[in-house]
Parts: structure tokens; sequence; C-alpha cells
């Protein structure tokens, strides 16, 4: 590149560039396909922000506009908008509802010399064009429209194609490929008070002067040229007629401006075809002209009445967005179809798009220190022009990428990220960088009081709006009432904050089955295993009450429960609002029945430990068993009795004596050896001789205190009060075996066992009952206490959400998954979310409210697969009853009823009015 650069230092003559600028792009094209073959992140060096030319011919959505300065023998990148000519009965035809400013008027001669070049001389004139002036004119007459134009024109005419009319849908098709580049010199005479245009063989391929020849014809019919863009009031001094001689483009400097033009490549006389211009109007009106159509094996096939059947397959480009505007692929530049499925729904998103085809830079706040400069939004702006340009090739989101990972770490690389935390991000960024507010002023919120939530929910509106106005606001952001009640002093505090999108829970509507071990501690009842049913989406507050049902749990009672793994404790579940999702279904869940009110009492597990030895060595061990058993401190005043408390609790496992009957009845047993040591348990726990009175003597078992501190049965235990917890090792010597049954220790049940070869049915709830689920009341979790003003304290209030204002696009985030510290986990619950009838109108709790409550779906972002390799998609409604499936860089139309899928993962829907 350095010789390059030294010797375009030196051109004097445009022959000479554009020499060595085709001989510079046929070396680097080489160099770069083997840099992306190398590596996908070497492509990021020659990204088009980052290159002084476009290495892509074919790419022309952003092209080198000024390219060369004879005088100067320079190079000037002027990386601006395109200037589209096209003829202006088209223009007129087709703009629809975009909104133009009058045009400056050019009266233009042209003629041919010998050297090949066409010479245009036009004369500025003294009018301005209003936009219903369709005066007719026998000459050719063109428009210069900037990009932004241009592209809005094009999507609004496509946005009115029917697909009932085949003619319609090939012309659309032929029109989008009509675009061509043509170079034109441009220089100010002083003398004649014109501008001249130079076009030159020299400067353009032969297929493309031989086009320009047809389009300005030679002739002595004159020509007008009306220029929306404002490109050529630029040589002008203060938009009069003079020009100004103090710029760069004064009298005798020559500047070559790339014209994209479109629509006039089949030119033949310089006149716009005005037989094809009328067939072509009659079928964008419908005519009389009807057809039918039928997808079939991938393809489309469009019945005409005559009997004939026109196939649209893919191989003839037309899933590939060649039909229509808006369907072209995203290249997956590793692991990024996150951000793809993402952009897709977010560029098809009506007004926001339309924005992005408009002249957005003059929102650009490249001064708010909570933005980035403007530089995220000009990324989109340009990546959502290049989505919506005619042409059929994929895009390589490469620059966008490049700007997301400089303003965005946890984005950067290639590793997979969640499409709905990108598109946060995303809509955050963009509505930072176009916050028309530059100096957000300070505002105080006043309290509610007693003031009608009307008055205080538009007081907190106008002062968010008055920080914050951007057209994300616009359009995609609504309102909450926010109510939290006090649970001490039942203060109320009501606000509305504003909200971008709603993240919805996955209620389910079938329960999940849980077999847990129930286990008494007061020395009467053996462990007994309980089924019991709980929502799926429960939490363990669900799950204790069940239990409490199946048990027949006492008023007096409470349980404590927890996991036990390897024959130990692993973790006490007592958050009762954690979700049931923590217990795996192959857990062992033990659910103890404690006294109610000794919750502040010290915990004592006992673990149990039994002599083994191993058959090959002969060698002995001590290996653990069962589960443990725990019992709290009561009575400390004299220390705690280890063993009295440990053969209360093992007291039903107690086989029966020998002169006991065969048919005895094992419960009154327990009853009567539970009788005996209450009558033990009479005496004083100080008093040392009443271990000498225990079956067996009292060295029959042997207790450590954690597991490595003997403890002497003589010397009862004193604990601290202070202490939370306690842990006690049993040894069970081998004759304990053979008093106690050991089958009811030894084994516990999982959560739940399926049976072999079998599969659960899919899951399905409606979207409705997700809203109810996220807007129901619930106390707030012990991390997010709220401070009481009224009890000056932190107080675990209740909350309650409402919809108080619904934005123009609701976005709905469906929580497909959850993380916790111990678990994470995908939902694959089918939603049955409307499609063309949402209506949320018994929702809203502002009934005051005008606006519309009923929305229609026009894309999703699908995610298919689980946690550790997923794949995102993108289904997005493109108008006419006509769905696509953006699948990185494949596009391809999908029938309506395949979008409800349990992939679907955040929806989009656009308000309607009310039927």
């Amino acid at each position: 590149m350095t010789g390059f650069s030294r010797v375009a230092g030196k051109l004097q003559s445009s022959s000479a560039l554009r020499l060595t600028y085709n001989l510079s792009l046929r070396l680097l094209r080489p160099l770069r396909s083997l840099l992306s073959f190398l590596s996908a992140g070497m492509d990021d060096l020659l990204a088009p922000d980052d290159r002084p030319f476009d290495l892509d011919p074919g790419s022309r959505s952003r092209p080198l506009l000024l390219l060369y300065d004879a005088d100067d023998g320079g190079f000037e990148d002027n990386r601006g908008e395109s200037t589209y000519l096209v003829p202006y009965s088209w223009w007129i035809k087709t703009r629809n509802n975009v909104m133009e400013a009058g045009g400056t008027l050019y009266t233009t001669t042209s003629k041919e010399d010998f050297a090949k070049q066409i010479l245009l001389e036009m004369r500025r004139e003294n009018c301005c064009k209003s936009e219903n002036d369709e005066e007719g004119f026998s000459g050719g007459e063109f428009a210069l429209v900037p990009e932004a134009t241009w592209l809005q024109t094009l999507k609004s005419h496509g946005d009115s194609i029917g697909v009932n009319d085949i003619g319609t849908v090939l012309s659309a098709n032929s029109q989008m490929h009509d675009v061509f580049p043509l170079q034109i010199r441009l220089s100010v005479s002083q003398e004649t008070k014109s501008l001249r245009a130079r076009i030159s063989l020299m400067d353009n391929p032969f297929d493309y002067y031989r086009k320009a020849c047809c389009i300005f014809r030679p002739e002595t019919e004159l020509l007008r040229i009306w220029d929306f863009s404002g490109q050529t009031t630029l040589f002008f001094v203060d938009d009069g007629n003079e020009f100004a001689a103090d710029s760069p483009r004064h009298s005798g400097r020559e500047i070559l401006l790339e014209l994209q033009v479109h629509g006039l490549s089949n030119s033949g006389n310089g006149m716009q075809r005005k037989e094809d211009d009328t067939t072509f109007a009659d079928s964008r009106m419908g005519g009389t002209f009807s057809s039918g159509i039928l997808r079939l094996n991938g393809s489309i096939d469009i019945f005409q009445p005559d009997g004939r059947t026109c196939n649209l397959s893919e191989s003839d480009g037309y899933h590939r967005g060649t039909g229509l505007l808006g369907l072209k692929g995203l290249q997956n530049l590793g692991n990024t179809c996150f951000m793809n499925s993402a952009i897709q729904c977010l560029v098809h998103t009506p007004k926001v798009v339309d924005y992005f085809l408009r002249d957005y830079r003059k929102e650009i706040n490249s001064t708010n220190p909570l933005g980035m400069q403007g530089e995220l939004a000009l990324a989109f702006g340009e990546l959502s022009r290049k989505l919506w340009s005619p042409g059929t090739n994929p895009v390589a989101p490469r620059a966008f990428k490049s700007k997301l990972a400089k303003f965005a770490p946890q984005f950067s690389g290639y590793n997979q990220h969640d499409s709905q935390e990108f598109l946060a991000f995303l809509l955050d960024g963009l509505h930072e960088d176009l916050n028309r507010v530059k100096q957000k002023p300070y505002i105080e919120i006043k309290d509610a009081a007693d003031r009608p939530d009307e008055e205080v929910a538009e007081e907190y509106w106008q002062s968010h709006l008055a920080q914050n106005d951007s057209i994300i606001v616009d359009v995609c952001q609504g309102q909450f009432r926010s109510k939290l009640v006090c649970p001490m002093c039942k203060k109320v505090s009501i606000t509305f904050d504003p909200f971008m999108y709603l993240t919805l829970p996955l209620p389910s509507t079938t329960m999940r089955s849980m077999t847990v071990t129930v286990v008494s501690t007061d020395g009467v009842a053996l462990p007994s295993p309980l089924a019991v049913s709980v929502p799926n989406c429960g939490s363990l507050k669900d799950l204790k009450r069940a239990l409490s049902v199946a048990c027949f749990l006492r008023d007096d009672e409470t349980l404590l429960v927890a996991e036990v793994y390897n024959n130990c404790i692993l973790r006490y579940l007592e958050e009762s609002y954690d979700s049931i999702d923590l217990i795996r279904d192959d857990d062992y869940i033990v659910a103890y029945r404690l006294p109610k009110g000794s919750e502040t009492s010290v915990l004592v597990e006992f673990k149990h430990e039994r002599a083994e030895r191993d058959n090959y060595s002969g060698m002995a061990f001590t290996r653990m068993f069962g589960f443990p058993l725990v019992a709290r401190l009561t009575g400390l005043s004299c220390g705690y009795d280890v063993q009295q408390a440990f053969l209360k609790l093992i007291n039903p496992f107690l086989k029966p004596t020998e002169d006991a009957s065969y048919n005895h009845d094992d419960a009154e047993h327990s009853v009567s050896a539970y009788e005996d040591s209450e009558m033990e348990d009479t005496q004083s726990p100080c008093d040392a001789e009443s271990d000498a009175e225990m079956v067996d003597g009292p060295n029959e078992f042997e207790f450590f205190l954690g597991g490595s501190s003997k403890l002497r049965m003589s010397e009862p235990v004193v604990v601290s009060r202070a202490r939370r917890s306690l842990e006690i090792l049993v040894f069970w010597p081998e004759k304990m075996f053979e008093k106690y049954d050991m089958c009811f220790l030894g084994s516990l049940p999982e959560i739940f066992k399926p049976p072999s070869f079998t599969r659960r049915p899919p899951e399905s709830v409606s979207l409705y009952k997700c809203l109810e689920a996220f807007l129901k009341e619930e106390p707030l979790g012990p991390e997010d206490m709220w401070y009481c003003p009224s009890c000056k304290q932190h107080q675990q209030a209740s909350k309650k959400l409402d919809l108080w204002r619904l934005p123009e696009i609701l976005v709905v985030h469906l929580k497909r998954f959850s993380y916790s510290q111990f678990l994470k986990n995908k939902l694959e619950t089918i939603v049955d979310f409307p499609i063309k009838d949402l209506d949320l109108s018994s929702y809203i709790a502002n009934r005051s409210s005008s606006s519309s409550c009923c929305y229609v779906l026009y894309a999703i972002s699908n995610h298919y697969g689980g946690l550790g390799g997923g794949h995102y998609t993108a289904s997005v409604h493109h108008g006419h009853n006509l769905w696509y499936e953006f699948d990185d860089e494949r596009v391809f139309p999908i029938n309506e009823e395949g979008i409800k899928t349990s992939a679907a993962y955040v929806l989009f829907y656009r308000r309607v009015p009310a039927a």
C-alpha cells in the first residue's frame, strides 16, 4: 500500500487514477480473500470504515463520492450519502408518503464531441418545484435524490405491492437491479453562469457510457434536472445564483462525482418509458389483473388468469430478496447469530427502519456522556440501509460488530451471547446516541400522596421525556405503575416507571410430581416417602404447603427441608420463594418435622458411620451410611445429653423384641418404646447415673463432635447459645444393626424417576397467562428489601406491577433461561401467543387512556437448542401475509402456522387501531 499511496500522490489525470485504482483492486481482492479465509477477525482490518477505498465494486450502498480532484492531484474521501439519478416521472409516482422539500431546477443541453464524451450545460432556473407539480414536459426530465430518500421511496413502493399481481412482482424484481454507477465530472462556468457536466468514456465502462448516451442524448431537445439532494447548491453563495469564488469548487476546478442511476438503464431515447410507466402504475394500483399464489416445496407458484404458472424458486433468487426489499441475510462472523437475529427483527420494525432510512444524522447526540458519541447509531443506520438496499448478496456486519465491541466489550470476540441482552443494550445505546435532549435538567419527583394516578403518571412521564427524547422513546417505551405495600405499617408507595420491553415468566399448566421423605423427630413415627404435586414453575413455599397437607402437619410443627448428598446434608432449602427448579429429578430431599418456635435454637445433625472390612486386603475402614437425623437443642441450662437425644430419634427404628407376637404392630411398639424413653427423659440430664440404665450400657454408640473429638457420655455437651448448628458423628457397632431396622434409614427415593422409554408431552401456556404471572402481586426477595419511610427500616414489602402506558412497539421477552448458583436450565414450553389479535385492554390499569391496546405480531427472535450450543434465527412478517425466516445468510418464506414453536424467545408486536 505504500507504493500505491506514493503513485497516487503524483497522479495528474483521471485515466492514470483509474488504471492504478483497478490494478490495486486486482491486487487487494485476493489478499482480502486470503485474510478472510485464514481468520474471520482479520477481515476487520479491511472493514469499510478503515480502508481508503471501497474494495467491493459490487457494493454500491456507500460509494466514494469525490474520488479525485484533477487540479490538486489528490484524493478527497467524502463518505456522505450517495446521490441517485432517477426519472422524474418515476419519482413522482412512487415516492408515496416520502416528504421532500422543493427541488432546484436546471435546464440542460447536451452534446457529444469527438473525444467520446457527453457535455452537459446546466443553467439554474429561479423557481422551485412543488411536491404536487406534475407539469408535462416534452423533453427528458430527471431528479437527483439522496440515498435515504431513494431507499424510502423503494421501500414505500415495495410495501404497496400486492403478491396477487404477478406483473407487479416481476416488474419490481427488474426495478431492483436497474441501478448502475456513472462517473460525472462537474465544473463551474463563470462565463455562462452554469454548471458543466462531462461524462467521458475514459471514466466509465463502455456499457455505462452507452447507457449515458441514451439518457442524455445529444440533440437540440432540452433536458430538465431537478435536484432534491442539495448537492449542486453547494456551488452557489447563500443558495443564490452566484457561484462561490472562494469555494474549493470554484471556476476552473473539476471534480469527479459518482452518481447511482436508477430506472434508466434500458432507456433508448433519453425519455422514461411512458408505456412501461403506465403499465407499471396500473399494475401497482391493481388494474384488472388477478392471480393466485401457492407455496410448495420451498418455492412459490403464482397462477395467472390465463392458466400459465410462474415459479419463483430459491434458485431464481426470489427467496434471497431479489423480488422485494428488506430480504437480505446477514453473514455469520462466528457465533454472531444472536446479533443477526435481533438486528433483523429491529430493522423490520415500523417507524424505526423508516427513521434510519431518512436523514437521521441531524439528531445524532455526540456530546451525551451516556452515549457512544453517535458511533453506534451511525453504524446501525449504515447497516440498516445496506439491508434495505437492492441486491442479492448477504451483508457482512463487520463494521457494526467492530463498533459494538468498542462500546460493549462483553460482545467482543466470537462467543455466543443472548439475543435479548444484545437487543437491550442496542436499544439503550441507540436512544442515548439519538437523544434530542442535549442538557438534561434535574427534576425532583414529588410524592404521590393522595393525588389521582392519572395526574401522578403524567407528571412522571413528562419528567422522563424532559431527559429522554428519541425515536426509541417515541416507539418502544411504555410505562408501569409500581405499587409497594409495607407488611408492617401498611405504608403504600406508588411510582410510574418507564419500560423498554416486558420480561414474562413461563408459568406451567402442568404439575410436577416430587417424592420427598418426611422424617419425624418426636421418636414415634418412621420416615415416610410422600409424593406430592406442585406447579412446574412453583416455589419452595408451594412444596412445603403440599408436604404439610400430605403428612398432616400439626399447628405446632414446622418443616425443615434439606438436600442430602453422600449421606450428608448438602444444603437447607429455607428461602420460601426460591424456585423448585433448584431441585433436580435425581436429587434426594428430606423434610424434618420440628417443633414450631424452635427456629432460633441450635440445630444438631447426627451423621451415621459404621466399620467395614475390605474383602481383598482384609483392612478395616469406616464408611458413612443412611441420611442424617436432626434435632433442635432446648433446655441448655445443664448441657445437652447427646445420647439421650439420639436414642429418642432412632427409637422408631427398634426391631420387635423376641417375646413379641409375629403380628405385633410396629407403631404400637414404637409408641411403647417412646414411652419408656419419655420416662427416662424425665430424669435430669445432669444425673450421670441415668446413663448406666440405658439399653446395653452407655458405650454401645460412640459420638464424635465435629467428626474428630470423641464425646464422653458421662459429661453432657455444653453448647454456646451463639452457635447456630452442631454436627455429631455417630459410630454404629455391629450389634446395634441387630437391634435396629436400618432399611428405613439406609435408602432415599429420588425426587422423580421417569418411566423407561417414555417422553413427557410438550407443555403449552398462553401468553396471557405469562402476563398474569408477571403482573401478580408477590413479596420482594431478601436481596431487594424496600426501605419504608414510615418504619424507617428495610422491609420485605409486597410489589404489584400494572401496565399503565403501552408503547407503539411492544417487545415481549419470554424468560426461557433460568440461572442460579446450582442450576442452569432452558424451558421448552410452547407459548401460545396471538399473531393478529393481541388485546391488552383488560390488563391496562389506566382506564382513561384513549390509545389502542390491540397489537399484531411482526417479528420473532427464535432460539433453538440448549444452553451449551444453541442457534438463533428470526421470523419476520414482510407484508402481504408473507412470513420469512432469516437464518443468517439464508432467507426463505415460511408458513404463518409454523412460527409458533418452543423456540420463540423474543416477540415483537406493533400497535393497530382497535376494531
